[in-house]
């Protein structure tokens, strides 16, 4: 009895109305947020822009968002949603170790590029302060770590990459990764005759010459 009115008091709380406003109210904002922030630049909207454009009085976004940088950071945590999605259903492929690894940088790369794209003056931004995308990124940055030690984890379990410091590798790794988003995509390495299609086939080849085990006979 015990049991089952646990259960139902569960069932219960996961439905309240109240918890399913707020969660629909802060996702409005911060899908107007995104908005604004595409058609005018972060810098010329403000906490009151979002708020009249969300129908909700400047006191109502302050309960959910501190301030602007934490409603761009939910915006970038939220447009990353598909990446995160993405680079997980990699790691679950039946596939082996470095081949995820391979597909993983790939998946990586281009899904930033598309994030930014679609932003319109949000891709303004992402070059003009980098230091900023770089505090927003920190948010799905360990979950992206995350990901990468489970690979590699894999790697040494099978046998086929050296042993080596998991977590410490996959943070090398998520950083060099996202040092390579920029000129990703400013396809600014064509100058030196390094199209943006060959970038991540060879961030893996450099990672994978350092970690797959060779044979020692």
């Amino acid at each position: 009895m015990v049991k089952t009115d646990f259960f139902c008091n569960f069932a219960f709380k996961a439905k309240n109305p109240k918890s399913i406003m707020v969660k629909k109210t802060r996702d409005k904002f911060i899908e107007v947020a995104r908005s604004l922030f595409a058609r005018k630049g972060v810098e010329n909207t403000t906490m009151n822009d979002i708020a009249t454009a969300s129908d909700k009085g400047r006191r109502t976004i302050y309960t959910y968002f501190k301030s602007k940088r934490e409603i761009f950071n939910a915006v970038i945590e939220s447009e990353s949603d598909d990446l995160l999605q993405n680079l997980n259903s990699i790691v679950s492929k039946p596939i082996s170790p470095e081949q995820k690894l391979r597909e993983y940088v790939a998946t990586r790369m281009e899904t930033m590029r598309e994030i930014v794209a679609r932003n319109g003056s949000l891709r303004a931004g992402f070059f003009r302060d980098v230091r900023k995308v770089d505090r927003a990124r920190a948010v799905i940055a360990k979950k992206e770590i995350s990901m990468l030690m489970h690979i590699l984890h894999e790697g040494e379990v099978l046998g086929v990459f050296v042993p080596l410091d998991v977590k410490k590798t996959a943070i090398i790794i998520t950083n060099s990764i996202h040092g390579f988003d920029v000129p990703y995509i400013r396809n600014s390495l064509a100058e030196y005759g390094i199209p943006k299609e060959d970038i991540a086939g060879m961030i893996s080849d450099m990672v994978l010459n350092g970690i797959i085990l060779r044979d020692q006979s």
